[in-house]
């Protein structure tokens, strides 16, 4: 796999983020696709063409997560035995073309609220409680992104701030103090590819200018299988059991 793990964990530890290229296998990749088109024909995207609860919803995701070579991008950055703790699904088309600021991934999802010190903003998605944790838990965590269909620079491609995750949960005033002054990148990728982020990095993404099917697989992995609270994931998945045992 390319990059040299020093240079994928460098990567991460230092600018935040690394695109991986050629992670997962045109057979599984084709499985993920059929899976996801089925997703859409029942009705669960939304009409920006995500999911939440994905793991429940596809079990091929579940399995994705835990798979081999995903999983080895986790532990290289993470450390042993790290777990998956939620999957979404995004697809940017026509008719769901949108832009996002920019801004950091602060929330986690978790099996029930409770009033706790150091967490806060609570929500309700998809019938799941969501919480921003303290930065301490976020630091511990990596998203992956598998790319199922070919994202160039018309495909509204993430972007992201470099080291901007070095600085820890930032005010809406300081992400435009960084955008005064720090240049992005445009992480485009292929099929198959993966980015892999942390949750804290400054991120963002324009609208297509071409528009057409850019299928994201998102999964979220923490380097603990408990919260350093009472509170629990709302879905805990490692290899030596393939199933959940938070939800």
């Amino acid at each position: 796999m390319s990059p040299s793990f020093a240079e994928y964990r460098a990567a991460v530890d230092q600018a935040g983020f690394a695109v991986v290229p050629r992670v997962v296998g045109e057979a599984e990749l084709a499985a993920l696709t059929d899976a996801l088109v089925r997703l859409a024909a029942s009705g669960h995207l939304d009409g920006r063409g995500g999911a939440r609860d994905v793991f429940r919803l596809v079990p091929e995701v579940a399995r994705l997560a835990v798979s081999r070579p995903m999983w080895q991008l986790a532990e290289m950055v993470l450390g042993p035995n790290p777990v998956a703790v939620r999957a979404l699904v995004f697809d940017k088309r026509p008719g769901a073309n949108w832009k996002v600021s920019w801004h950091q991934d602060l929330t986690i999802a978790v099996k029930e609220r409770r009033e706790l010190a150091g967490f806060g903003s609570w929500t309700t998605k998809a019938g799941i409680p969501h919480v921003q944790p303290p930065s301490t838990v976020l630091d511990r965590m990596l998203t992956l992104r598998l790319h199922l269909d070919p994202c160039g620079p018309d495909n509204g491609p993430v972007r992201v701030m470099p080291g901007s995750h070095r600085h820890g949960r930032v005010s809406a005033g300081q992400i435009d103090e960084y955008r005064a002054g720090q240049g992005f990148f445009e992480c485009v990728a292929q099929r198959g590819d993966v980015l892999a982020m942390r949750p804290l990095l400054l991120h963002a993404s324009s609208a297509a200018t071409s528009p057409a099917h850019r299928r994201v697989i998102h999964i979220e992995y923490a380097a603990f299988d408990a919260l350093p609270t009472e509170l629990e994931w709302h879905e805990c998945w490692q290899p030596q059991s393939s199933r959940s045992s938070a939800a």
